[in-house]
């Protein structure tokens, strides 16, 4: 088996993977906060840390992934607030729907899923550590991270101390003794959860949660902690310097893996603008492109793109990854599942390559549909779990309409209105809809 190398975000290059414990990796990533139903956008780093692992089982002899759930969050108290329910309730059913649709994406449930909520005793710990060693200080019922405490806040995102500020939305408080500290406690009224603490009752802020969770279930130092880009500044940062403030001499996490964003149609994706999609919506309903979509379109979408780079979540992106799916189908019809090949295997060992994969397991159609099948286990994704009756558009339809929405948009940008139009009706006759936003641009689904 091939060594595996991953693009460390400390050292900004590609490492080989040294488990600390020998045939033992330890995974953490960042899961979700169970307060609403999971947009498209978190279920990017579901998958890519999903294929990671599953790379991980075949390479090493354990590993323990660890995906925490926060389920302590004001989102989730305002939630809770604003339907009339108890706080418990809004997180147990959010995250039974969060399970529900990353399996739906052909996810395997993590080792551990600790919660926030009982993981308090550890926070309480590494806080009273903190404030022993004169790294926080507690403040009118908070507790509060002293960053100029810590010399070595910053280098992780590389930041300077304006950016660092500004990045971190500090809220002013009369209590704080330096502008970019940060909440580790804060007091509770009776109508919001709270936790008996030395410094009264209250509950803990976020990044700490993720430091005791780590450590609880890790230990003080594992080999590869996981999430989003959005997450390098402030959430990563603190969780290092609280982490390494608490435990001296340790190094935490190893590895440092982060994925790029999801855009839709090449935006941000925004309830203002009318793109913002859950994962739900997208089995579901017709939200987008005019249809639901099978979990396993949905997986083989993301990973055309290397995880480390953004992607562009289209109609487009999403007929194509249906239509290799459908042609993977038919040539492994009948036969039964073999080893992944070796060439599929040395492309995710390098950096998780699963554009790389993918481009392999092309060859592998006719050459070994065995190891096609294999391979497409590696990533997650069940052929079987297409549904039968597909709505896949022919690609020469596909393409034509993408011509003449691109010509509709030029005639917009040329105010000429009667051609747009025309275009918008031969557009609805191929059964395409369309869809004019504020900012000029468009976007459509196919409904065949």
């Amino acid at each position: 088996m091939p060594e595996l190398r991953l693009h460390n975000f400390v050292t900004k290059r590609r490492e080989t993977l040294v488990p600390i414990e020998p045939g033992h990796v330890r995974i953490y990533c960042c899961g979700p906060t169970v307060y609403d139903l999971a947009h498209i956008g978190n279920a990017r780093p579901a998958v890519i840390y999903d294929v990671l692992t599953r790379v991980l089982r075949l390479l090493f002899p354990r590993v323990t992934y660890v995906r925490n759930v926060t389920d302590i969050d004001d989102k989730i108290n305002n939630r809770a607030r604003e339907q009339g329910v108890p706080i418990g309730e809004i997180t147990e059913r959010t995250l039974a729907d969060y399970r529900a649709d990353i399996a739906a994406l052909g996810n395997l449930p993590p080792d551990v899923e600790p919660r926030a909520t009982e993981t308090i005793a550890e926070i309480i710990v590494l806080i009273e550590r903190l404030i022993a060693s004169g790294h926080a200080y507690a403040a009118e019922g908070h507790v509060l991270f002293s960053v100029p405490s810590f010399s070595q806040y910053g280098a992780f995102s590389g930041r300077s101390p304006d950016e660092l500020l500004a990045g971190a939305r500090v809220d002013v408080a009369p209590y704080k003794r330096d502008a970019g500290d940060f909440v580790l406690w804060k007091p509770s009224t009776p109508d919001l959860p709270g936790w008996d603490s030395p410094w009264g009752r209250g509950r803990p802020g976020w990044h700490i949660e993720c430091s005791a969770m780590s450590w609880r279930h890790l230990g003080e130092n594992f080999d590869i902690h996981g999430g989003g880009t959005d997450l390098i500044f402030p959430h990563h940062e603190n969780e290092i310097a609280q982490s390494l403030c608490a435990f001296p001499g340790s190094r935490f996490a190893r590895m440092w893996v982060h994925n790029g964003m999801l855009v839709i149609n090449g935006e941000k994706m925004s309830k203002s603008l009318g793109n913002f999609v859950t994962i739900h919506e997208l089995l579901t309903t017709d939200a987008f492109g005019g249809r639901p979509w099978p979990g396993a379109v949905l997986r083989l979408a993301m990973l055309r793109t290397h995880y480390r780079q953004p992607i562009d979540f289209t109609v487009k992106s999403l007929e194509e990854a249906e239509r290799a799916l459908l042609d993977w189908r038919k040539a492994a019809e009948g036969v039964a599942p073999g080893a992944p090949g070796e060439n599929v295997v040395a492309a995710l060992a390098d950096d998780l390559n699963t554009p790389r994969a993918i481009s392999e397991l092309h060859v592998l159609k006719a050459k070994d549909p065995a190891a096609l099948l294999g391979g497409l286990s590696l990533l997650g994704i069940d052929l079987a779990s297409l549904p039968q009756e597909t709505r896949a558009v022919e690609a020469s339809v596909f393409e034509k309409a993408m011509a003449l929405v691109a010509e509709r948009e030029a005639a917009r940008r040329a105010k000429n209105w009667a051609e747009s139009d025309r275009l918008r009706a031969a557009l609805a006759a191929m059964g395409v809809a369309l869809r004019d936003d504020r900012g000029g641009g468009t976007t459509w689904e196919f409904r065949p």
